[in-house]
């Protein structure tokens, strides 16, 4: 009380007036995704269709998830710690997409080698995965994708991770499936080759995206 008494009743902040000219602009993108290059739009028809797979995969895996959490791992799996991101970037793309390598040696095609190629979402992987971790792994892979193309290594764990994903959704989780959205739909429209099943792969993350998460403003018009 006696320190509260010695403070005047009104203070003046000392703000100096140069520091406020900087960083004044901070830019937010809002804006829905990018239309499909013309005569690759999705049918509803093929949108709803895969919406009903996407969701009769999602209560396959939440019956079976105990069971699945069960198995054993073989002795080549050791998950990474949800903290760390270099790890699971590598334990889902491989150490050759990690690296940016194309090509196999001779030597390499003669068995897998996960640890180069990547591990594939397992049920017996993805089941031992707890809420958090599925966050941040597609928090992972989603700013991985930003900077790098997409490779089917990459959307099989992105589908996965959102067949594991709950709902209502936490507000990062919400964040980033937007963000995966719009990152899907600018890819989409730079694929110069217009290759069809890669096209088809983008269309269906978007497809998910918007239309089982309810974010209705991303998704793609009907062709």
């Amino acid at each position: 009380r006696i320190e509260a008494a010695r403070c005047p009743d009104v203070v003046v902040a000392q703000i100096d007036p140069r520091k406020l000219k900087k960083k004044q602009t901070v830019n937010i993108s809002i804006s829905g995704c990018q239309p499909a290059p013309e005569g690759y739009s999705p049918t509803l028809k093929w949108q709803q269709q895969q919406v009903a797979n996407f969701s009769a995969v999602r209560q396959s895996l939440n019956k079976h998830r105990n069971h699945w959490r069960s198995q054993h791992l073989d002795s080549n799996v050791t998950m990474p710690k949800s903290e760390d991101e270099e790890g699971w970037k590598k334990f889902c793309l491989g150490e050759r997409v990690y690296s940016g390598i194309d090509e196999l040696s001779d030597n390499e095609n003669l068995g897998i080698d996960y640890l180069k190629v990547g591990f594939p979402p397992l049920l017996s992987i993805v089941s031992r995965m707890n809420q958090a971790t599925v966050t941040s792994v597609l928090e992972y892979l989603i700013c991985w994708f930003g900077e790098k193309k997409f490779t089917p290594e990459l959307g099989r764990w992105l589908y996965a991770l959102l067949a594991c994903l709950e709902k209502p959704l936490l507000p990062e989780a919400h964040s980033l499936i937007r963000q995966l959205a719009r990152r899907c739909s600018e890819v989409r429209v730079l694929e110069e080759s217009k290759n069809e099943e890669q096209i088809s792969a983008l269309n269906l993350i978007i497809c998910l995206v918007s239309r089982y998460f309810d974010q209705r403003d991303l998704a793609d018009e009907p062709s």
